[in-house]
C-alpha cells in the first residue's frame, strides 16, 4: 500500500498527476497482468515508443511503478512492474509527531571500511590519481585507503562500522543511508547493469540494479587531470530508507524489512555492508564516491530519526 500524507504534498501531487492520464491508467492496468517492457506497452496501446517512455517516466517518478534495465539483443531494455496493489491517501497530518523527533547524523569516509572482499577490476583513487596498485586486492589493506575518494571492484563487498551515539531508551522511527554509487565496467559503460545489495547489521534490506558505469562527461567535483581520462566519472546519489513499515530506495519500495528487524539498539554501532551477491544475476561490480569526487559532495551519510518514548 502506498500511503501519502498532507505532510508530503509533493508526493501527493506526483501521484495525482500520474493518475490523471488515461494512457497511464491503461499502462497500470496492463501491468496488473505482469511485467512488460516499453516496446510491449507501445504495441499493446498502439502508441509511439517515445510517448510510452514519457508516460512510464511519470509513473516511475511517482513511485507507482518500478523499472529495471535488462540486457537485450541491442543494448538494454526497460522492464516495468506495478509497485502497489492499493493506494491510501491520508489527508490529515500526524499530529505533533515530527516536532518531537530528534536526529542523529554521521558521515563516514568511503576509505574507512573495516572489512572487504574485492576482485579485479579493483582499485582506489583520489584527485592525485591511483593511490594503490590496480587489480591487486592485498593493497586494499593499505593505510593509504583513508585518502580514498573513489573505490571500485567487480565482485565482493565493503563493510563499515558506523557508531550509534544515541540514547538507549529511545524509539527509532527511521534510518536513512545515502551515497553516490554506480556499476563498474572496464573504463566505463553507460549500459552495464549491476545488482547491488545492502546489508544492515547482517540483514539483507534489498537489492537495487544500477543501470551503468558513467563516464560520458566529467564529474562535477573531479580534478581536471581525472576528467581527462576515459575512466568512471560520476555516479547516482541513492538513499536507502528503513521505517517501521518497510524499506525503500529513493522512496520506492525495496523490501518489507522494518526498523525492528535491524535490532539497532542492541549495539553501539551499525554494521553497513554494500556489495554483489555471489548469485546475483547482473554481476556488474560497483564504484563508491567520496565527497570530493563525482557529482555529490558527500561520503556515506547516515541519518536516524528517533524520540524519547519507547
Amino acid at each position: 500500500m502506498l500511503e501519502l500524507s498532507i505532510n508530503k504534498p509533493s508526493d501527493l501531487q506526483k501521484v495525482a498527476h500520474a493518475l490523471s492520464s488515461e494512457v497511464r491508467l491503461k499502462i497500470i492496468y496492463l501491468l496488473n497482468k505482469g511485467t512488460m517492457n516499453i516496446h510491449e506497452l507501445s504495441e499493446s496501446l498502439d502508441k509511439p515508443v517515445s510517448t510510452i517512455a514519457a508516460h512510464v517516466k511519470v509513473l516511475e517518478d511517482s513511485g507507482l511503478i518500478l523499472t529495471e534495465l535488462r540486457p537485450a539483443s541491442r543494448g538494454a531494455m526497460k522492464v516495468c512492474a506495478r509497485n502497489f496493489d492499493d493506494i491510501h491517501i491520508q489527508l490529515n497530518a500526524v499530529k505533533d509527531q515530527a516536532k518531537d523527533n530528534k536526529y542523529y547524523e554521521l558521515e563516514m569516509p568511503i576509505g574507512q571500511y573495516v572489512d572487504f572482499h574485492v576482485s579485479p577490476t579493483c582499485g582506489i583513487a583520489n584527485h592525485d590519481g591511483i593511490i594503490i596498485p590496480e587489480d591487486e586486492p592485498v593493497h586494499f589493506y593499505s593505510p593509504l585507503r583513508i585518502n580514498a575518494q573513489l573505490i571500485w571492484t567487480r565482485k565482493g563487498y565493503f563493510e563499515y562500522k558506523l557508531p550509534l551515539a544515541i540514547p538507549s531508551e529511545t524509539k527509532i522511527n527511521e534510518l536513512q543511508i545515502s551515497l553516490e554509487i554506480c556499476s563498474e565496467a572496464p573504463n566505463y559503460d553507460q549500459n552495464w547493469p549491476s545488482d547491488i545489495t545492502v546489508w544492515l547489521n547482517g540483514v539483507d534490506i534489498g537489492t537495487w540494479t544500477s543501470p551503468g558505469d558513467y563516464g560520458d562527461r566529467p564529474g562535477k567535483l573531479n580534478s581536471i587531470a581525472w576528467s581527462d581520462t576515459t575512466s568512471t566519472q560520476y555516479g547516482l546519489l541513492k538513499t536507502w530508507k528503513v521505517t517501521n513499515y518497510k524499506t525503500t530506495i529513493d522512496d520506492v519500495h525495496l523490501s518489507d524489512i522494518k526498523i525492528n528487524d535491524l535490532h539497532l539498539l542492541d549495539h553501539q554501532f551499525l554494521t553497513f555492508r554494500i556489495g554483489i551477491k555471489d548469485d546475483a544475476i547482473h554481476k556488474g561490480g560497483f564504484n563508491l564516491f567520496g565527497k570530493e569526487f563525482g557529482d555529490h559532495p558527500q561520503d556515506i551519510k547516515l541519518k536516524i530519526s528517533f524520540n524519547n518514548s519507547k
